[in-house]
């Protein structure tokens, strides 16, 4: 296959190009910023191509007669949710939906599929029951959490309706609402909770009853090459293991993966605090997201890693492998 991916420079899309290379597959990234020493020994399997995110251009040439486009543009959520950077996460992934569906539209043979990336952070803040796509709660202005949360939800509903709106009639869509991708790579979000755990610190956060959904990298692949071929399926998807768990019990089990046995717990004054000196926000420590892949599985697809246990213990044994 032919597969485009818009801001495919991020985690995400490394583990992506990475993969889809490995199959054979030629992978185009679209960045703002193509990495020029890629350029000249670019092969053909993968390269990049520069586009800005919000204009027609010719990048829109790589889209004529592609298989697949994922799109993964958006300003990355770990930042301080102030006003400006709010509006930031929600221009950039607005208008790079907007422009990619523009650029299909135009094309002669246009992509089988538009794989466009949503988030499980749509859903409500809850602990009573899971989420999925046909009976979850679409998240607001649930009691007892902060107004600006609910602007997390704007995006992501403002993200998927830029896509359902585009007239692409000849490309199926599909709106990924994924869960956090856990990878043994640096400066993920994997590594980020190792670190707490190995130092001690990744007890229950304000008690740690609020939800985590997860998904194993190699199963966020798997899940992305599963959609692209199988035709019955479109809209909303969420990308999520079937077993999310409370967040105290998700960090016992990584430190237990770590063999570190005591991890101190945060109230949620001392996460505000963390979050402030990491340049984040506690939305993504605090938020209940509790989540099922029904639609997935519905389709027959199976998971490598359904529960967090053999979830962490292989990735915590890959890293320990890339550390020595």
């Amino acid at each position: 296959m032919k597969v485009v991916i818009p801001g495919g420079t991020g985690q995400v899309g490394t583990l992506l190009r990475r993969s889809l290379a490995a199959q054979g597959h030629d992978v185009v990234i679209l960045t703002r910023q193509p990495d020029r020493t890629a350029q000249a020994t670019r092969t053909a399997r993968t390269h990049e191509v520069a586009w800005d995110g919000r204009n027609l251009g010719a990048w829109t040439r790589e889209l004529e007669g592609a298989d697949a486009v994922i799109n993964l543009a958006g300003r990355s959520v770990s930042c301080r949710y102030n006003e400006a950077n709010l509006q930031a996460m929600m221009d950039s992934r607005v208008h790079s939906a907007e422009v990619i569906g523009e650029a299909i539209a135009r094309c002669d043979a246009p992509p089988a599929i538009w794989l466009q990336a949503s988030t499980a952070t749509i859903y409500a803040h809850r602990f009573d029951a899971p989420n999925d796509e046909a009976t979850g709660v679409i998240g607001g202005n649930e009691a007892g959490v902060p107004d600006y949360w609910e602007y997390s939800v704007r995006i992501a509903r403002a993200w998927e309706q830029a896509q359902r709106e585009a007239d692409t009639p000849g490309t199926r869509r599909v709106a990924l609402r994924s869960a956090m991708v856990m990878s043994p790579d640096r400066a993920g979000i994997f590594d980020y909770l190792s670190w707490l755990a190995r130092l001690g610190l990744g007890g229950p956060v304000a008690g740690g009853a609020q939800y985590v959904s997860w998904i194993h990298e190699h199963d966020f692949v798997r899940a992305v090459c599963h959609l692209i071929a199988d035709d019955r399926l479109d809209g909303p998807v969420n990308l999520a293991a079937p077993g999310p768990l409370p967040q105290r019990e998700f960090m016992r089990i990584l430190r237990k993966a770590w063999r570190r046995p005591v991890g101190l717990p945060a109230t949620e004054w001392m996460a505000q605090v963390g979050a402030f000196v990491l340049r984040s926000d506690v939305e993504l420590l605090l938020k209940s997201r509790r989540v099922v892949p029904t639609r997935l599985l519905e389709a027959g697809f199976a998971f490598d890693y359904e529960r967090w246990p053999a979830a962490a213990d292989e990735l915590v044994a890959r890293r320990r492998h890339a550390d020595s």
